[in-house]
This record gives structure tokens, C-alpha cells and sequence, in this order.
């Protein structure tokens, strides 16, 4: 063999070599199949269209907006949706999440009766194949006929996926301000208002994914089982528990308001999930015969701003008794009226059904109402009675016992725009959140897959080239240069 055909001979087994190692080193992590994922709590933010809403509540229409199931107001002209619930497969990219609550707009009222009378809840936006699309439940009165058309999960308006890579994500999932734009069944379902194409507000959301299958995760390690003496000591102990209360919508609203310009901090283990407030770490006894529940949770909450705002609350305990429930906790307000109490019996709800299955005692959701204590702890703002927000209450009886996921919570209060070009597990950007151009995406193991791929075409070109300039430089008694041939 020439010495020139021996050099690229030599040439060519060490590209193979170094191909193989980036194939053995990425192509492993590319094609492995990554396990579907359980999309469980987060939040949806949209203002559906601001001009819309301006339109409902002006001189002309003269009507209103409620909120309903839960669904709150953040940022003025936003609507929360909460409690996502759907799915995530990190290979495809396909993304389903599903949220609750819903908005009602009433205006031109004439008699008894509105002529503008629209319903917009349960939002669900799907993800597939790079295009995303947001759904609703739709009750319309339409313009014009006044006939009421009642519509579930419409495909109300495609969602700008330009950009976002939705492959791999290990953890939450953010995205931040998707462009959204009305369908011709969303038209129809809007009873008339707004044509097929109109540019509606833009969309963002958080959502969490649950533990992988085998995971230990945030829980606490399995104990070892107790011999039948220990059994008996533990009866009763609470492992874990939590409780979710958002205290009152229309306050959280005031707080963050035009009036009082302020906000509210969790401390001490607290979370902030929009909507709700989780107080973890539950400890206690539970009296499985009589019904009777009596614990202690972590963190707290500080509401502040304007007008001698000021109001914390901390130390809270929950109590149930002869089907009654009652909230307690420490309230120290420095407001104008200031009010400093201890175990203060804040709210009161009904606890008939307080018994466990598989291992967990919880209450979803139940309605509350303000005690006497309460109002003072409110600077007297509501009455003593006055319904406040619901609670839901999760109390683990053994270590394998999982308490649900808050069901507003995302990793943070607000989704925070992400890069897209970036390989490896999602990270933080310092974009401003406010940056319509950035939108937050998970981005998985495509950036190793491009690296894959650049290697490869290098080499190819390489090869090219290195046949072509060795062609006529062949001494081969053949005749013709086998380099093209080789693999």
C-alpha cells in the first residue's frame, strides 16, 4: 500500500473512532425513553382579551365580570386559573394541562336579562407537534339572536409555539406570554364579538410535574415496620400533613390593589401558590373513633401596604371536633387598629367525614366562615360570619402516605421566562418577566442530538473533500481511488 493511501486510510479509522465515542457518548441519552409525566398543580394567567373586558364594564355595555370556581384576578387584568391536571411526555413534547375556574361576563342588560351573557372556564392547553392549541368550556348568548349555546373544551385559540423546543423537561414548566389567536370555533363560541384571526391576550403558565414512578422524591423515607408494641404507641401520630388556605380572594385582591399597592410574603416554610396558601409540616394526633383531629402547622404569611396594612399570620393549628373544624393562629397586626392574639380561632368549617383511606385523611375544599375572633384579627373589614375562602386539609398517617400537591403551585409565584437555545435541564433566565418575546420553555437532549449531527456532517465533509483532492493524487495500479467506498 502507497504511503498516501496508508495516511488517509489511518486518517479515516481515527474520524470513525472519534464518531463512535460522540455516538456511544450522546445517542444513549438522545433515544432513551424518557417516562411520561404526571402534570399535578400550576396555574394559567390570562386577561382573554383586556379590551374585552374594557368593552364589558364601560359606558356602553355597562356590565360585569365574576369569577367562579376559584378562579382570582392578578395583576389587575389577568385571571388566574388554577389546579392543573394532565400529562407530559419529555420525547415527544407533547404537553396536556388542564385548569379549573371560570370567568362570567354580563352586559347591555335590558329587563330582567343581559344581551351580552358569556361564560369562559376550564382552560386546557395541549401541546403536540410543535403547535399548541388553548380549549374552554363556552356558554354564549349570542349577538344579536340571544340564542345560548353551552360548549365544552372549544378549541378557542392557537397558542405562537415559534422557538420553543419542548423535548426533555425533567422539572416544572414554564412558559410566559404564548401569542394567542382566535379559531373560527372560538369566534363562534365568543357569540360573534370577534372574527376568526383577532389577537386575543397573551397566555402564561406554570405547571408541576409529580415524582417519577420509584422515586422517593420530597417525602419522607419509609420507616421500618414497627413490631406490634410500636404499632400500638404510634396510633393516632401524624406523620405529615398540610392545610391550603387562600384566607379571602376579595382581600388578596384589595392587598394587591390600586387602594392599598401592596403584597404579601411567605416565610418560614410557607407557600405561595396564587390562590392558596400551603402551611406544611403538619404534626398532631389523630383519633381515628372519635373523629377528632388536633395539629400544628409551619410557616406564615405577611400581608402589607398602604393605609396602615399590616397583618401577619403564623403559628396555625387545626382543630376538629363533633364534626367541626376550627383554624387557629397568631395574628399580629400593626395597622391603624393594631391587634396582637394568640391561637386565635380564625375560621370554622364542617368536618363529618374526617377518615382515612390508604393511609391519608383530607378535606378538599370545604367552605369556611370568619369568627368573632377573625373579624377583629381584620381590623373589623368583614363580619363575623362572613364566608371566607375554602380550605382543604391533608393529614398522612404512615410514612408511605404522599400529601397532594398544592393545588396552585407552580416552582414560583409567576413563571419566569427561560432561554430557548440552551441544552440541558431548564434554568432561570434574567429576561424581564415582562418581555413579550421571551416565552419560558423546557429544553432537553435535542442540543446533544445537533451535536451529534454536526459531527457527522463534518466528517462527511471532510471525507468529500479529502476524496476529491486525492483523486488525482491516486497511484493505485488499479486506477481508481477506493476512498469513496470505504465506510
Amino acid at each position: 500500500m502507497s504511503s498516501s493511501r496508508q495516511a488517509r486510510a489511518i486518517a479515516r479509522a481515527g474520524a470513525v473512532a472519534v464518531l463512535t465515542a460522540l455516538v456511544a457518548a450522546l445517542l444513549p441519552a438522545a433515544t432513551a425513553h424518557a417516562e411520561s409525566r404526571t402534570v399535578q398543580g400550576g396555574r394559567l394567567d390570562w386577561g382573554i382579551k383586556s379590551s374585552f373586558q374594557s368593552y364589558v364594564t364601560g359606558p356602553i355595555a355597562q356590565g360585569s365580570s365574576t369569577l367562579q370556581g376559584g378562579a382570582a384576578t392578578v395583576g389587575g387584568s389577568q385571571f388566574r386559573f388554577h389546579s392543573a391536571k394532565g400529562s407530559y411526555d419529555p420525547d415527544s413534547g407533547a404537553f396536556t394541562a388542564g385548569f379549573s375556574g371560570g370567568v362570567h361576563f354580563l352586559g347591555h342588560k335590558k329587563g330582567g336579562s343581559y344581551e351580552l351573557d358569556l361564560t369562559i372556564s376550564n382552560p386546557t392547553v395541549k401541546i403536540s407537534g410543535g403547535s399548541g392549541t388553548l380549549h374552554a368550556d363556552m356558554v354564549s348568548k349570542e349577538k344579536g339572536t340571544g340564542q345560548v349555546t353551552t360548549s365544552a373544551q372549544v378549541p378557542l385559540a392557537t397558542l405562537g409555539m415559534s422557538g420553543i423546543d419542548m423535548l426533555g423537561g425533567s422539572g416544572p414548566i414554564a412558559l410566559n406570554n404564548l401569542p394567542a389567536t382566535l379559531t373560527s370555533q372560538g369566534a363562534k363560541a365568543f357569540a360573534g364579538y370577534y372574527t376568526a384571526g383577532t389577537e386575543l391576550d397573551r397566555v402564561s403558565l406554570s405547571t408541576d410535574l409529580a415524582a417519577k414512578s420509584g422515586s422517593a422524591g420530597p417525602s419522607k423515607k419509609p420507616s421500618p415496620k414497627p413490631s406490634e408494641p410500636e404499632k400500638k404507641a404510634k396510633a393516632g401520630r401524624v406523620e405529615d400533613a398540610a392545610v391550603d388556605w387562600g384566607v379571602r380572594r376579595t382581600f388578596r385582591e384589595y392587598v394587591t390593589g390600586s387602594i392599598a399597592k401592596g403584597a404579601w410574603k411567605v416565610s418560614a416554610g410557607a407557600k405561595d401558590g396564587g390562590a392558596y396558601f400551603r402551611f406544611p409540616e403538619g404534626q398532631g394526633t389523630y383519633d381515628k373513633k372519635k373523629q377528632t383531629l388536633d395539629a400544628g402547622f409551619a410557616g406564615a404569611v405577611r400581608f402589607t401596604g398602604e393605609h396602615g396594612l399590616d397583618l401577619a399570620l403564623s403559628k396555625v393549628a387545626v382543630e376538629v371536633k363533633d364534626g367541626k373544624g376550627t383554624l387557629y393562629a397568631d395574628v399580629d397586626s400593626k395597622g391603624d387598629k393594631g391587634v396582637a392574639l394568640r391561637k386565635a380561632p380564625l375560621i370554622t368549617f364542617a368536618a363529618k367525614e374526617l377518615k382515612p383511606k390508604d393511609g391519608l385523611v383530607s378535606l378538599a375544599e370545604v367552605p369556611t366562615k370568619l369568627t368573632g375572633d377573625g373579624a377583629k384579627a381584620f381590623g373589623s373589614m368583614y363580619k363575623a360570619g362572613s364566608e371566607m375562602d375554602p380550605l382543604s386539609l391533608a393529614v398522612a398517617l404512615d410514612a408511605d402516605a404522599k400529601l397532594p400537591a398544592l393545588p396552585d403551585i407552580g416552582s414560583s409565584a409567576s413563571p419566569t421566562p427561560q432561554s430557548g437555545k440552551t441544552s440541558g435541564p431548564k434554568t432561570e433566565n434574567a429576561a424581564d418577566p415582562a418581555d413579550s418575546s421571551s416565552p419560558a420553555v423546557p429544553i432537553g437532549v435535542g442540543a446533544g442530538v445537533a451535536l451529534l449531527l454536526a459531527a457527522a456532517v463534518a466528517f462527511g465533509v471532510v471525507r468529500k473533500k479529502r476524496a476529491a483532492s486525492d483523486a488525482g493524487a491516486s497511484t493505485d495500479t488499479t486506477g481508481s481511488d477506493t476512498t469513496g467506498s470505504d465506510s
